[in-house]
């Protein structure tokens, strides 16, 4: 299938091998800082996108090849390479097993997380992106090229689909905050964007609210959700109570996914990462990638870890 995207994600309809458009951008001050840390770069598959931890592992979505890679969080030791579908997206980890979903197909794959087995393909429809897990249930988005996408909920035990809810246009990602998930929606690349609010227990809409263009990641804080507004070069921070807008911040670089430390919003994107501090959304410092565009991004324990869709490898920063 074709995902509509916008410079990563979400503009125009084109196959999603244009994920990641180089966009150049003025250096910032904050670019200027002496960085506190550094990533170091370990290899997987080809054009890694999504990237998931299961508690002793990073998992990469290698988009470019239609694998996920297995590697060691304490080492970056490559453990294990995985067939899985058309255009690997996203991966999300249920407790046992690691989902990925595929692209060009238009399904979800269940793996054995212990050993990278099979354990099942699931039709779900076009463009699945970013998943969830509630506990129980996979939530993944899907994308059609022309109306509004959705959201499927999908147990997680043995792939049943549990309920398909409407959502806004080009729908990419999901995240759960204890009681709701929340589906980002893109707009098909025009200047604005949504997220759309659902109830994890029956998938009944309790809102759609307003950010900025073409959003793509989405974080949990414990309060307040966090936004990556791709068209916008900004986070945006909803309350996740009632989806209040209680701020709009600028981000150097580009924009992409967004992860939680327990202390600060991480933000990856074309020329680097951003960290972003959680009370006032102030820039904290941006870490510059001059050779490397960062899409995926996750908190590991001690290290965020990001996927270079074009150095093939995934980036661990901490002071090494």
């Amino acid at each position: 299938m074709k995902r509509a995207v916008i410079g990563i994600c979400l503009v125009l309809v084109v196959s999603g091998a244009a994920l990641i458009t180089v966009r150049a951008q003025d250096a910032t001050t904050s670019q200027q800082k002496p960085p506190r840390w550094r990533f170091h770069w370990y290899p997987v598959g080809q054009n890694p996108l999504g990237m998931c931890f299961d508690g002793s592992n990073i998992w990469t979505a290698n988009f470019g090849d239609g694998t996920v890679s297995k590697v060691r969080a304490s080492d970056g030791k490559l453990l294990g390479t995985f067939k899985a579908g058309s255009g690997p997206f996203g991966v999300t980890f249920d407790g046992t097993n690691t989902w990925v979903s595929s692209d060009g197909d238009g399904t979800i794959i269940k793996l054995r997380a212990s050993d990278g087995k099979n354990l099942g393909t699931f039709n779900v429809g076009p463009a699945p992106g970013w998943m969830a897990f509630d506990g129980a249930n996979i939530w993944v988005t899907t994308a059609p090229e022309q109306g509004n996408g959705a959201v499927h909920k999908i147990r997680a035990s043995d792939g049943k689909s549990l309920g398909v809810f409407t959502v806004g246009p080009h729908p990419i990602s999901v995240a759960f905050d204890g009681a709701n998930m929340w589906a980002v929606n893109g707009g098909n690349g025009g200047p604005n964007g949504t997220v759309t609010k659902l109830r994890a227990s029956d998938g009944k809409l309790l809102g759609t609210f307003k950010v900025s263009g073409a959003p793509t990641g989405i974080a949990f804080d414990g309060a307040n959700m966090w936004v990556a507004n791709r068209g916008g070069n900004s986070v945006s921070k909803l309350r996740a109570r009632d989806g209040k807008l209680l701020g709009t911040f600028p981000v150097p670089g580009g924009t992409y996914g967004v992860a939680f430390d327990g202390t600060h919003i991480w933000v990856s994107g074309d020329q680097g990462v951003t960290e972003v501090r959680v009370s006032d959304g102030k820039d904290l410092h941006f870490y510059y990638t001059p050779t490397t565009q960062t899409s995926g991004i996750v908190f590991a324990a001690t290290n965020i870890w990001v996927t270079g869709w074009n150095n093939n490898a995934v980036g661990k920063f901490g002071n090494f």
